[in-house]
């Protein structure tokens, strides 16, 4: 079947069409339908069955005589290990974490944070939390001890499972200062805390509170896998970048298992026992997704990568990893690339390698600008995918559907809505926008098997964030269009619309003229308040490594770039070369607290953000511009 007969086929019929792909999962009790509506927006997917994620993940590969395949790859530059675990080893080691879990009392609807590196045991733990009907949810390793505390607090954990610390290039994270910190401040205290100890720093347990990941272990039963109701949650994961009361999305558990073991094969084109890669953390929601679920569900290998893709040794990290270990499909964002791109233009580290093992490579995260990608196709000569999908989601709204039918590449699209997505342009009184032309994204709802169906105790802000804007939609929060042919441009969040003199501007579209600029390696485009056009866009330029060229001569350049491929109507005339832009840890670049600082309003710093001391970089470049007063 192509593409549009697939499509067309979930159109025609959206619940038979998921409770076919719902026959792929291993049930306890099948479904006997598909949706229910709850009314006033709210759904849920495969609701009446029984099922259990872990037995999907891990239990029924063994039984089927899998056991011996590898199941988790873990390679580690910055601690210099390698480790392969089977099917049959990891469930074993998942049976008795689990059975340890539960001799201290977690029981089917506890909830659990997990708070840890790139580690095996991160997997191991979420896939434990899942055989005993537990809900996780995980943190990013590392964040500070306030942004932990407000989620001990929402969450209300009876434990929390971490490690003694994290590695990042040049220096040793310690993560258990940063646990007992937000145990102190949060007003809920768990039971326990299991801390796993790294042999680069073993941290000092509180007795009667702490138990070692090992010794609590020792001699307890292993569980068995815990049937849960279709509609149990399956984890909490906080979106990134909020101020204040972070969002909980919750994960239903049929719903996860159906949509993305249909994703494995028909998106990201792999069969089972093909080695995929997802480059990213298991504090996003692509670490949930793509390296810990949908990889092990399908009965795939995954690779858990605990390092960075330059610097750790090289620039050529990646490449070694996908020539090492056989990958078939490539992960990562689009903010990876741009660094590798940076320090390598030329490629001279992926001729090192032999990469005839890899068949596509996969962009998410941030807009996959076109000059990237068009230097990730000449460098790899493989389909390089750009496709797009948010946290509340859990899998992608829009791709190229390797698996099914191979689309022609749009550059600067991520292709068209997959089977579950209704996805429409609307303006802002909720009309259809005509085609080419910028608008609100929303999806009508029903949201597909496998969203969120709500947040985690807070049902009024699900509706206020998502459900209240279009009526009948779920709001993205994210503008663009869409073109004749029926493919998606996302151009910007909507706040990231700018207005200028009237015209509503995409700051998007000017980061895709000023990326094609030879020189410039990376960029971003804010829009600053003008007393004359109200808001005027302000680009920030990091260049290629090497470049010696002089500034003025560059912002000239881009100038006339924009003005030449945009317009006049653009008013572009202001750039600056920084040599780092402010991001989020997973690589979101944060451009409304770029805004805050430009426009001298108050902000407050990020939780997520990587490197505090680039806000000070972009302060002081600001200031020499007449902003951030």
């Amino acid at each position: 079947m192509t593409y549009s007969e697939v499509y067309a086929h979930w159109k025609a019929d959206p619940e038979g069409f998921w409770m076919e792909a719902a026959t792929a999962i291993s049930w306890d009790q099948a479904p006997t339908r598909a949706l229910s509506d709850l009314g006033d927006g709210l759904y849920e997917w495969f609701a009446d069955a029984k099922v259990n994620t872990c037995y999907n993940a891990v239990d029924r590969h063994v039984e089927a005589g899998r056991g011996e395949q590898t199941a988790i790859i873990y390679d580690s530059p910055v601690t210099h290990t390698k480790r392969e675990i089977s099917y049959v080893e990891l469930r074993n080691r998942v049976a008795t974490l689990a059975g340890a879990l539960r001799a201290k009392g977690i029981e089917k609807g506890d909830r659990v944070i997990i708070y840890m590196p790139m580690i095996p045991e991160a997997i191991e733990a979420m896939l434990a939390c899942a055989r005993i009907g537990a809900v996780h949810s995980v943190v990013f390793g590392g964040f500070a001890s306030n942004e932990l505390a407000v989620r001990i607090d929402d969450a209300t954990p009876k434990a929390i499972i971490a490690a003694s610390c994290g590695i990042e290039p040049g220096r040793t994270v310690h993560y258990k200062p940063l646990l007992d910190g937000a145990i102190e401040q949060a007003s809920h205290k768990p039971d326990f805390c299991v801390i796993f100890q790294r042999e680069q720093e073993v941290a000092e347990l509180i007795e009667g509170r702490d138990v070692n990941w090992h010794g609590f272990q020792y001699g307890v039963e292993p569980a068995d896998c815990v049937p849960v109701e279709g509609n149990h949650p399956s984890y909490i994961l906080y979106t990134s970048g909020t101020t204040g009361q972070p969002k909980g999305v919750i994960r239903h558990t049929a719903g996860q298992l159906v949509a993305l073991n249909w994703t494995m094969k028909n998106i990201f084109n792999v069969d089972p026992g093909d080695v995929f890669w997802a480059a990213s953390d298991v504090g996003w929601v692509v670490g949930h997704s793509y390296i810990a679920y949908a990889p092990l569900i399908h009965g795939n290998t995954t690779i858990v990568f605990e390092g960075k893709p330059i610097g750790t040794p090289d620039a050529g990290t990646f490449w070694r990893i996908i020539s090492e270990h056989k990958v078939k499909t490539f992960f990562t964002a689009p903010t990876a690339f741009r660094a590798v791109k940076r320090e390598d233009s030329k490629g001279e580290y992926v001729a090192k390698y032999d990469l005839s093992c890899l068949g596509q490579v996969y962009l998410a995260g941030e807009r996959a600008d076109p000059d990237t990608i068009t230097w990730a196709q000449d460098q790899l000569k493989v389909p390089v995918i750009d496709h797009w999908w948010q946290t509340e989601t859990g899998w992608p709204i829009a791709a190229n559907p390797l698996g099914i039918e191979t689309l022609p590449v749009k550059l600067g699209s991520p292709a068209v809505p997959m089977p579950g997505y209704d996805v429409q342009i609307l303006d802002e009184g909720g009309h259809p926008m005509p085609a080419g032309e910028l608008g609100a994204i929303a999806i009508k709802l029903p949201l597909p098997p496998g969203t969120l169906p709500n947040l985690w105790n807070a049902e009024d802000r699900f509706r206020k964030s998502y459900l209240t804007t279009f009526p009948g939609y779920y709001e993205t929060g994210d503008a663009g269009m869409m073109d004749e042919d029926g493919y998606l441009y996302i151009m910007a969040r909507t706040d990231d619309v700018i207005n200028v003199a009237g015209h509503r501007l995409s700051t998007g579209a000017m980061e895709e003229v000023l990326s094609g600029h030879p020189d410039v390696a990376e960029c971003a485009v804010i829009g600053v308040a003008d007393s004359l056009k109200g808001q005027v866009p302000l680009g920030f330029l990091c260049l290629n490594a090497g470049c010696s060229r002089s500034h003025a001569e560059i912002n000239a350049e881009v100038v006339k770039l924009v003005r030449d491929k945009i317009g006049p109507v653009a008013a572009f005339k202001l750039s600056c070369v920084v040599d780092r832009l402010p991001k989020t840890r997973s690589g979101k670049i944060l451009r409304g607290t770029m805004v805050s600082i430009a426009d001298g309003t108050e902000w407050k710093q990020p939780a997520t953000i990587d490197d505090p001391a680039v806000l000070e970089e972009i302060t002081v470049a600001l200031r020499a511009l007449g902003y951030a007063k």
